[in-house]
């Protein structure tokens, strides 16, 4: 666990960057060789990437002479979270009342989501969005818009001026939705294809196809997302799956032909490496090797299933199927930016079942497991040589009972624990992107 993460040099180190390192190389759940982690580390950073990582001890004779070191002994540096499924668009309409799903998208998210055909307003959401990002240390995200193509385009455009790592796409709509929301199959598949052309691959861009979900999709726009696929094997594909029983239930009346839920998306080539699923909560065995078979991943979004009172993830049979499992907010449904909330109502969830969620796998599930799933595991998610420098510093003394409960912390396990359990934004004590503190 505490071998040198080095390239063959570190020459053209620019800044050094010093504390407490941890970075994740699998899944702790599953293999005791996880992490690495350094009580006093170094990260060298050189052109915006990392040149080495690790004990400080051994790699300062090679920081060069005139290097910047920056000092953050005594906390915590990890690399930035990555959110796997958060509402732009539902920036404003967080905390609202309601009963359930249904009724929540029919009285709040419908009608916010229509202000996003204005540009200005699509814009200003944007950049409040990616402020609220980066100060809860998340650095990377899979990111829905709204069924305008405006709405898309703002988010890539303020994510572009910032330099971070980040998908999004138009939502597809063509049916059982206000028909100030609804597009067509075909102009929804022109629309999407436009903005794949200008942005997909564009600085650290990417595009993701994005129906809503099966009821809001006709068979002819389902199978259009899924020509788009086929057209762009590198796109990732967003949508949600079994979040609550009463969807469920509609879509077994929607689509009589398809074995479950999922089947309805798999039965359109939308199941694939790089396909996010939301919730899938409510899912069978089949469902579940289908899932692992074709290395499709599952965004658990617990304090959005919980604010919803959608359901309880099940932890062991999604470890049994060896499932690709990423944390997500799933703001505005869900009701906090913060992937150490996330994680707080994570381990509650699993708890509930029976489970418990080690607060090792609840970083790594916010970490190096996103980037894995996303395709982007050679660019964030740990500190591997050559990776993009995006890194969080966590301060385990933000607040003073965080404080206390750091000082009695015995091992690694109860640190990140204590952040799990008792942090916020507060914790987050700085943030790196592309190595260059970004000021949030």
């Amino acid at each position: 666990m505490n071998q040198t993460t080095s390239s063959s040099s570190p020459t053209g180190t620019t800044r050094a960057i010093r504390g407490r390192v941890l970075h994740f190389q699998r899944d702790p759940q599953f293999h005791d060789d996880a992490y690495q982690y350094w009580e006093d580390g170094v990260l060298l950073v050189a052109d915006g990437r990392i040149a080495a990582a690790g004990p400080y001890a051994e790699l300062a004779p090679s920081i060069a002479p005139g290097t910047e070191v920056i000092d953050h002994r005594g906390k915590l540096i990890v690399p930035g979270f990555i959110d796997t499924h958060v509402h732009y668009p539902q920036t404003d309409m967080i905390a609202s009342p309601s009963p359930g799903l249904l009724h929540w998208l029919d009285t709040y998210t419908f009608p916010e989501e229509r202000r996003f055909a204005e540009p200005e307003y699509a814009a200003a959401v944007a950049s409040f969005f990616a402020d609220e990002l980066l100060r809860n240390g998340t650095t990377s995200a899979l990111v829905w818009s709204t069924v305008h193509a405006t709405s898309a385009d703002a988010l890539f455009a303020e994510s572009h001026r910032r330099n971070l790592r980040l998908a999004t796409g138009k939502v597809l709509m063509d049916r059982h939705c206000p028909d100030f929301l609804r597009d067509t199959a075909e102009s929804g598949a022109r629309e999407s294809a436009d903005l794949l052309s200008r942005w997909h691959g564009k600085g650290r861009l990417s595009y993701a196809i994005t129906p809503r979900f099966a009821p809001t999709s006709t068979e002819a726009q389902l199978a259009a997302c899924g020509e788009l696929a086929r057209a762009y094997p590198d796109a990732l594909i967003q949508t949600h799956v079994a979040e609550n029983r009463d969807e469920v239930k509609w879509v077994a009346e929607l689509f009589p032909q398809a074995r479950s839920y999922l089947d309805v998306y798999d039965r359109y080539g939308l199941l694939r490496p790089g396909a996010f699923y939301g919730h899938a909560i409510h899912l069978d065995d089949d469902d579940r090797r289908r899932l692992a078979d074709t290395g499709a991943a599952v965004a658990h979004c617990p304090t959005s299933n919980l604010f919803l009172g959608s359901g309880l993830y099940d932890f062991h049979q999604s470890d049994a199927h060896r499932l690709n499992l990423t944390l997500a907010t799933d703001v505005g449904g869900g009701t906090s930016f913060s992937m150490l909330r996330t994680m707080n109502a994570a381990h509650k969830v699993a708890r509930m079942g029976g489970y418990h969620l080690t607060a090792l796998r609840m970083f790594y599930l916010a970490t190096r497991a996103p980037a894995d799933a996303l395709g982007w595991g050679d660019r964030v998610g740990s500190f591997a040589p050559g990776n993009e420098a995006d890194f969080i510093v966590l301060d385990p003394d933000a607040t003073p009972l965080l404080g206390r409960r750091s000082a009695r912390s015995e091992t690694l396990e109860e640190q990140l624990f204590a952040f799990a359990m008792l942090g916020d934004d507060r914790v987050i004590d700085s943030v790196y992107v592309m190595g260059e503190r970004a000021g949030v």
